[in-house]
This record gives C-alpha cells, sequence and structure tokens, in this order.
C-alpha cells in the first residue's frame, strides 16, 4: 500500500518519530511525507529539521503563499501524485484550508482514497470561499482524524458523517522524553513553553508569581510572539526582572532537556471567541520528563491533565497563585504528582 503523506506540521523533527513508528508497523506500507521547506507564524519561521527519516520517505515541495494559513496550498502536489501513484492520501491540514481542498480534489481525481485531519474544537462558521472549500471536503473524502472529542462533536455538527477517528497528533516518545538523570538541587525551576500571544495568558502567570511567598524561584519562558516585549515590560514592572527569563523556540531534539531541567510547567491559557486549547502537547512532553504540570481550564487540557497534575479555572490569578504557593513548598506533593504524570503518558 503506498501513502502519500501531506504534512507542514513534520517540519518539526521530534514529530518524525511517528513516521518511523508508522513505517514500521507494516511492512507492506510505502510511506512518503511531503513538507514545505519552511512554516511561518507569528513566532517566525519554523524549517525543516531531519530527525527521525528511517524506513520512509521525507520529500521537500514548494509552498506558495505561506504564513497565509488559510490560503496556502502546494504548487507541486500534482506531481507528487503522478509520480508516487499513492493509494491513499493524508492530509495533515485543517478541511476549511485552501490546501486541503487542493489535496483531496487532485489526489480523488487522481484515483487516490483520502483523509483529512482537524483539531477544530469550536463551531466556527466561515465565509465564502472558505465555507464551500468546507463543504467539499466533508463530502468528498474517506475518512477523517480528529485530535479530541470536542473536535470531533464540532465536524458531526457540521455534517460530516463518514468514518472518524479520535487520534491526538503526535504522540510522546518516552525513551526520549524521560526522566532526568538525576534531581537538581537548585532553586524551583518553572517554566512556559509556547507561543507569546494573548490567548496563552502569559500574562497571568507572572501576575500570579508576583505575589508567591517563596522567593528562591525562576521562571523560563521558551517562545516568541507579538507579545514578547509587553510581558518582558511586565517582568520588569512586577519587579521580577531577576527571576525571569525569555529565551527563543529551540530545535524539538533539545526539548527533553529544557523539560528536565523543570519542576512545574505552566499553561496558563484562556479561551477567546475564535480560539480555544485544542490539546496542549507541551503537557504531555512535560508530564513525560517527570515534571508537574499545571493548566487552566481551557479547551482539552483538563482531559490531558487528568488527575496527574493540577488545574485551575480560567484567568484566575488567584487559583493560579494558590496551586503554585502549594506546589513551590511541598517537595513531596511535587514528586506524587511527579510519579503520576510520567505514569499517565506511558500507560495512554
Amino acid at each position: 500500500m503506498r501513502v502519500l503523506m501531506l504534512s507542514k506540521a513534520c517540519l518539526v523533527g521530534i514529530y518524525q518519530r511517528k513516521l518511523e513508528e508508522m513505517a514500521a508497523a507494516s511492512p507492506d506500507l510505502s510511506l512518503v511525507v511531503a513538507v514545505p521547506p519552511f512554516w511561518k507564524d507569528e513566532r517566525g519561521i519554523t524549517s525543516l529539521e531531519r530527525a527521525y527519516v528511517h524506513g520512509y520517505k521525507l520529500v521537500v515541495t514548494p509552498m506558495a503563499l505561506n504564513g497565509q494559513f488559510h490560503l496556502h496550498f502546494y504548487p507541486e502536489f500534482k506531481k507528487l501524485l503522478q509520480e508516487f501513484k499513492p493509494d491513499i492520501v493524508h492530509i495533515d491540514e485543517e478541511p476549511y484550508n485552501l490546501a486541503t481542498f487542493q489535496a483531496n480534489y487532485q489526489a480523488r481525481y487522481a484515483g487516490a482514497r483520502t483523509l483529512w485531519f482537524s483539531w477544530q474544537n469550536l463551531d466556527r462558521r466561515y465565509p465564502p470561499p472558505f465555507s464551500w472549500l468546507e463543504g467539499y471536503n466533508l463530502k468528498h473524502t474517506d475518512y477523517a482524524i480528529v485530535g479530541s472529542q470536542t473536535a470531533k462533536q464540532i465536524w458531526r455538527a457540521k455534517g460530516y458523517t463518514g468514518p472518524l477517528a479520535v487520534i491526538p497528533q503526535f504522540g510522546v516518545d518516552p525513551d526520549i522524553f524521560t526522566l532526568a538523570s538525576s534531581p537538581s538541587t537548585r532553586k524551583l525551576h518553572i517554566g512556559y513553553v509556547g507561543r507569546l500571544v494573548e490567548e496563552k495568558g502569559v500574562d497571568l502567570l507572572l501576575d500570579a508569581l508576583s505575589g508567591l511567598s517563596r522567593k528562591d524561584w525562576q521562571l523560563s519562558i521558551l517562545g516568541s510572539g507579538p507579545q514578547e516585549v509587553a510581558l518582558q515590560n511586565q517582568a520588569k514592572v512586577l519587579g521580577l526582572g531577576q527571576n525571569v527569563s525569555f529565551r527563543p523556540s529551540i530545535p524539538s531534539m533539545y526539548m527533553p532537556d529544557f523539560y528536565q531541567d523543570l519542576d512545574i510547567l505552566v499553561l496558563p491559557s484562556r479561551t477567546r471567541p475564535n480560539w480555544m486549547e485544542q490539546f496542549g502537547r507541551v503537557l504531555v512532553e512535560a508530564m513525560a520528563c517527570g515534571v508537574v504540570v499545571v493548566g487552566a481550564e481551557s479547551g482539552e487540557i483538563p482531559y490531558v491533565i487528568g488527575d496527574a497534575g493540577v488545574t485551575f479555572p480560567e484567568d484566575d490569578i488567584g487559583a493560579l497563585r494558590s496551586v503554585l504557593e502549594q506546589l513551590s513548598v511541598s517537595s513531596a506533593l511535587r514528586q506524587t504528582l511527579s510519579f503520576k504524570g510520567r505514569q499517565r503518558v506511558l500507560n495512554q
């Protein structure tokens, strides 16, 4: 069976581990994964990493309108179809995007079966032409994969009636995201990983930390985005300049080392009309490394954490501060949640 996957997400080296596992799981599978040379968004440019590339073929194909989430497409995709002649085309794109319509239409015209993947967990209604693209992709596909039960409900409500599976992407390899080799004796280390945008709630984390009774802590903010300068200024105004460091994104293969140096990871997301936390992959990666996770009750976060961490109501500074206070003074609680988080990942 020949499968062609189209995925800008698979630019990320650590995500390619899934592709190796897919190829190894089925000797009869011939897998080609097409990625653009880079993707750009509010964080900047994410360039292709080649990390796990055995057992399948990773090809780079040009992307037109790179950075335009709804409008980008792949001008040489038809050429890939002609060269590889796939039986199945796996489109790792949202069904309301032009790239999905283009790949779906061209693949079906070439005689291949198709499927698409979605994280969409809000009932968003799009104007033409995106509603037209979405309508075509709902009616003309052989399968759908979504990242959460909420996303499943959304697409059923929008009229998709075909086969559908809930499979959060991309999984975490616990042999890569694993415990630190030795415990740390330094000050309490708190971390945030992700985009620096208003809906991620990093400002809330800074406000909560400003009232923490324990003073020997440090916060590492790893990521970039349009709020970076404002957050740096906020840290200074709150008198946290010596405790907070801002670091740009690092290659995905270095992320386990980053997590292993943390005691607590916080994801203080807040829901907005056009966005709700879709999964929070950093939570799973951190739990696999034995890091205590704290998350707002936004979207999928409570379901990802379960009883293996702590959640708090969205936008509640006092509640977040109380959680951090409790964790900062109780090493026993941190050890318990560290164990439970790792076990939750291993048990999934």
